[in-house]
């Protein structure tokens, strides 16, 4: 990694690099590098990711990740990090550094009961900005041709995994994966996810964008509004709030939806979130903090009632998981 920097110019022939290793990716190795300028982010993506499964995807990612930032910082500005270098034969690439003394991760908030729902509205009028500012066009499309990728980290894994483990929901899930690679509506992040976002003094950013794809833009919503309402079993004392925080995730994305009509948008985010969330106890990456057989067990049983016959906006998904949850 370090050799690519030097041959690209990044880093002087003679330079003894100052690098710290940062934790909680599950498919890249990322390191902080002290330079005369200050400290920046470099990130190589690794071809088996860190899960208990036999996990592997196209290290090739890391450049349509390099993309998706150049991209997507056109129309999220400061929101999205900087690109300050590419080794593209050695898949790996430097950003800004963003200070964790002011940045905290979302997830870590949440965590610790630091609920913010108009917070959560930001990050939903953020994406929503991105998927508008891309949709509909050939020209960022042609620069994403990643739907084996997209496959790879997130349908096969996630939805088509879960067909296997759930025989009856097969036809469902299956249709769903395919009818979903199939779309070619704006560009996708693909990881939507508080760990992923971290709370600014200027509001959310957006990072690891490895899943990038020019497909179905309700993913984003889905997936992130997944994460909200696992939360809410996860940190039962905070549910309230977490449901709340949905509800303003996709009121604000919603009312950000100008480049096809909202209503089918919303009903597609409705079924692919009941399908992450069965992928979150049976797929290929379990949300690691649903650690009791209950608490599993809950959304396995929420979310298999979900896709055989849930409601059909995101709405009423929250309100069918909100009543569920209250009778636990």
């Amino acid at each position: 990694m370090l050799a690519a920097l030097r041959a690209g110019g990044f880093l002087a022939p003679g330079a003894a690099p100052d690098l710290h290793p940062l934790t909680g990716g599950v498919s890249s190795d990322v390191f902080r590098l002290e330079t005369t300028d200050g400290p920046v982010c470099v990130k190589r993506a690794l071809e088996k990711l860190r899960v208990a499964a036999d996990w592997r995807a196209p290290v090739e990612r890391s450049h349509y990740e390099v993309e998706w930032l150049r991209t997507a910082r056109a129309f999220a500005g400061a929101a999205v990090p900087q690109v300050l270098f590419e080794a593209r034969e050695a898949h790996v690439f430097v950003m800004g550094f963003f200070d964790p003394d002011n940045h905290s991760v979302w997830k870590q908030d949440l965590a610790e009961g630091r609920v913010d729902a108009d917070f959560a509205g930001q990050v939903g009028r953020l994406v929503a900005a991105i998927h508008s500012g891309c949709a509909g066009s050939p020209e960022i499309a042609a620069r994403f041709p990643t739907t084996a990728l997209f496959e790879d980290l997130r349908l096969a894994p996630f939805l088509r995994h879960c067909a296997g483990v759930h025989p009856d929901l097969a036809a469902k899930l299956t249709a769903l994966a395919d009818r979903t690679a199939a779309a070619r509506i704006s560009l996708v992040h693909g990881d939507v996810s508080p760990k992923n976002i971290l709370h600014g003094p200027d509001g959310p950013v957006l990072l690891d964008a490895e899943c990038a794809w020019y497909g179905d833009p309700a993913f984003d919503l889905a997936f992130c509004s997944a994460h909200l309402l696992l939360k809410s079993v996860w940190k039962p004392p905070h549910a309230e709030a977490f449901l709340a925080s949905l509800t303003a995730l996709n009121g604000a994305y919603l009312a950000g939806v100008d480049w096809e009509p909202a209503p089918g948008l919303d009903a597609r985010a409705a079924e692919l979130t009941a399908a992450i969330l069965l992928a979150r106890v049976d797929g290929k990456s379990p949300a690691d903090y649903l650690r009791t057989p209950e608490d599993r067990g809950f959304v396995r049983e929420t979310a298999r009632a979900l896709i055989s016959d849930g409601p059909a906006t995101m709405a009423g998904l929250a309100s069918f998981w909100t009543g569920r949850l209250q009778g636990r």
